[in-house]
C-alpha cells in the first residue's frame, strides 16, 4: 500500500506507474448508502458514530461514506497502449461518484458500461452518462456499449423509454439525452463477452430466491471476481470461482450487507466469511456495507480473522484505487 491508500495485487505497481490498469471502487454502500438518513434526521441518544463522522471528513479520508456500489476498471492492455474505462452498474449516486472520484483519479470517461441487475441502486445513475459523454444537443455522438441481461433490458425500456427509443415520432423533439448501445448478455459462465477489449465472464447468482443477478470473472493474469449481489451462489458458479473448482481468484469482490445476521437478498458479514473460507481466494474486498459496519474497527477484526485463516480480507472503501495486472 503506498501513501494515497493505493493497494497492487500480483505485485503491480502503485499508483502513477505507467500503464498499468487498475480498479476504482466508485462506491462500496448498500442502496440507501451511507451516511442513513434516519440517523441524521432523527438521531438517537447517543448518536450513530458511523453516520456522522461520515459527515465529518473530506472524502480522500472518510471510510465511512458509502455510495451506491459500483467498480471502475481503468484496463490498459499488455501492449502498454491506450486506456479504456469500463462501468460496473451506475446506480443512484452515480453523479456524486463522478465529481468525487472521477475528478480525484482523472477518469476523463466512460467507454464502456456493464450492469449486475436491473435494480435501482444498479441503473438509476443512466441518465447522467450523458455528463461523461461528449456534448452534443443533437445527440450526434457515437453511443456507449452497454451490456445486460435481456431482463434487465425489458425493465429499464419500462424506466428509461427516452433511452432506449432510437427513432423519433412525428412532431417529437430532439433532446439532449443518454446515448446508449444496448447489448444483450446471457447469464451463462459458458458466454463470455469483450467490453472495450477486457473479456467478461457471467457468474449468475442468486439475489433473493426469486431473483438472479450477476457477478462477472475478469482479467487473464489476474483472475478477478466482481459479485456485489448475492443471498446464494449457484452450484456452478461456485465451483467455477473456486479454488477447489475451476479457478482460484487472485481477488474476491464480495457483497457484505449487515455486520450481524442475515438477508434474504445479500450476504451479510457471517454468510460473506464463510463464502471467503469455502472459495479459498488469494485476497477479498468487501463492499455493500450499510452504517453498521465501521470501517477502521472491523479492518482491525479482519486483519486478525485474516492472520488465523491465511487469507487477506479487508473492507473496501470509497475512492479505493486497486494497480491490478489484468
Amino acid at each position: 500500500m503506498d501513501a494515497a491508500g493505493n493497494v497492487a495485487v500480483n505485485g503491480s505497481p502503485a499508483k502513477g506507474a505507467a500503464a498499468a490498469s487498475a480498479l476504482i471502487f466508485l462506491g462500496t454502500g448498500c442502496s440507501s448508502a451511507v451516511p442513513n438518513a434516519m440517523c441524521l434526521i432523527q438521531p438517537t441518544n447517543p448518536p450513530c458514530h458511523v453516520c456522522h463522522q461520515s459527515m465529518s471528513l473530506p472524502p480522500e479520508r472518510n471510510p465511512n461514506y458509502r455510495c451506491n456500489t459500483s467498480l471502475l476498471i481503468d484496463y490498459c492492455s499488455s501492449d502498454g497502449g491506450e486506456h479504456s474505462y469500463i462501468l460496473i452498474d451506475v446506480g443512484k449516486t452515480f453523479r456524486e461518484q463522478v465529481l468525487r472520484w472521477f475528478t480525484y483519479h482523472k477518469i476523463p470517461r466512460v467507454d464502456s458500461i456493464i450492469l449486475t441487475h436491473e435494480h435501482a441502486d444498479a441503473v438509476l445513475g443512466l441518465d447522467d452518462i450523458r455528463a461523461v459523454q461528449p456534448h452534443s444537443p443533437i445527440n450526434d455522438i457515437d453511443p456507449t456499449p452497454i451490456y445486460l441481461t435481456q431482463h434487465s433490458m425489458d425493465s429499464l425500456a419500462v424506466k428509461f423509454p427516452y433511452l432506449v427509443e432510437k427513432k423519433l415520432k412525428e412532431g417529437q423533439e430532439v433532446r439532449r439525452v443518454t446515448q446508449l448501445d444496448w447489448r444483450i448478455i446471457e447469464n451463462d459462465s459458458k458466454k463470455p463477452f469483450v467490453a472495450s477489449g477486457l473479456e467478461f465472464v457471467p457468474l449468475p447468482v442468486m439475489h433473493g430466491e426469486d431473483y438472479v443477478s450477476l457477478g462477472f470473472l475478469f482479467g487473464e493474469r489476474s483472475k478477478v471476481a466482481y459479485i456485489s449481489d448475492v443471498s446464494r451462489f449457484l452450484p456452478v458458479t461456485e465451483n467455477y470461482i473456486s479454488k477447489s473448482g475451476d479457478h482460484q481468484l487472485d481477488l474476491l469482490i464480495l457483497d457484505t450487507l449487515y455486520r450481524k445476521g442475515s438477508h434474504n437478498t445479500h450476504f451479510c458479514f457471517p454468510q460473506s466469511l464463510d463464502a471467503v473460507k469455502k472459495l479459498q481466494p488469494k485476497r477479498v474486498l468487501f463492499i455493500g456495507m450499510t452504517h453498521e459496519f465501521d470501517h477502521h474497527k472491523d479492518n482491525e477484526f479482519l486483519a486478525e480473522w485474516s492472520r488465523r485463516e491465511g487469507i487477506q480480507v479487508e473492507l473496501a472503501h470509497d475512492g479505493l484505487r486497486i494497480p491490478i495486472d489484468l
